[in-house]
């Protein structure tokens, strides 16, 4: 099969967890099984925005300690809370124009840019190193350009029309899927949980590869 060009869209938060693990997970199948020409189009569903305040890096650690309980990942090996960015539009403003440059660009920068938060401690509101990201990548940055949010609204705007639930929510050519990878919940004491979802991840991938 000839995939070359397809893009899978998926609305997502640069510093959700869940969606790491989601890109990781779909990355390494898609190259399972030989499918290099399909990419993903990570278009900013910013939780700050979403919900009126900047993400809490205590329960980011306590979402990321859940899922590295139930599952085994090095997806987090470098995460520090103590370093989680205080704000994320940044650095989804850098991704978003990295997609100008094409797919394939924009998903490399897209899953650098996590590999920086959750494996790192890398900091993405420093300008230094989103720089950094794109000169590696390429990407012609113009003064400012970085603290203009727009498309990140316009993406959000987006969203809300197409029915997006939350982070990570992937579009593929079988409907909607949102976090396909896990299955994330709360009891009736308030506390999180989170557990792999084998069969919805296998039936997303399906949906994205053939």
């Amino acid at each position: 099969m000839n995939d070359a060009g397809r893009t899978i869209e998926v609305f997502a938060e640069l510093g959700c967890p869940f969606t790491h693990l989601g890109l990781l997970r779909f990355v390494e199948r898609r190259q399972t099984e030989g499918h290099s020409g399909v990419h993903l189009h990570v278009r900013a569903w910013p939780l700050e925005v979403v919900n009126g305040r900047a993400l809490d890096p205590a329960f980011i650690a306590e979402e990321i300690a859940e899922v590295c309980e139930q599952m085994e990942t090095d997806a987090f090996d470098g995460f520090d809370p103590a370093h989680f960015p205080a704000t994320s539009l940044p650095a989804m403003t850098l991704e978003a124009l990295a997609y100008d440059a094409g797919p394939a660009v924009g998903e490399q920068v897209s899953l650098e840019l996590r590999d920086l938060v959750f494996r790192r401690s890398g900091d993405v509101t420093d300008p230094a190193t989103l720089a950094a990201v794109a000169d590696r990548h390429g990407i012609e940055v113009t003064p400012g350009a970085l603290d203009d949010h727009r498309r990140l609204h316009a993406d959000h705007a987006e969203g809300e029309r197409r029915g997006v639930i939350g982070s990570p929510h992937f579009f593929t050519p079988a409907g909607g899927f949102f976090c396909p990878s896990l299955e994330v919940g709360r009891d009736d004491q308030g506390h999180l949980h989170v557990h792999a979802d084998p069969e919805g991840f296998d039936r997303f991938v399906d949906s994205c590869l053939t």
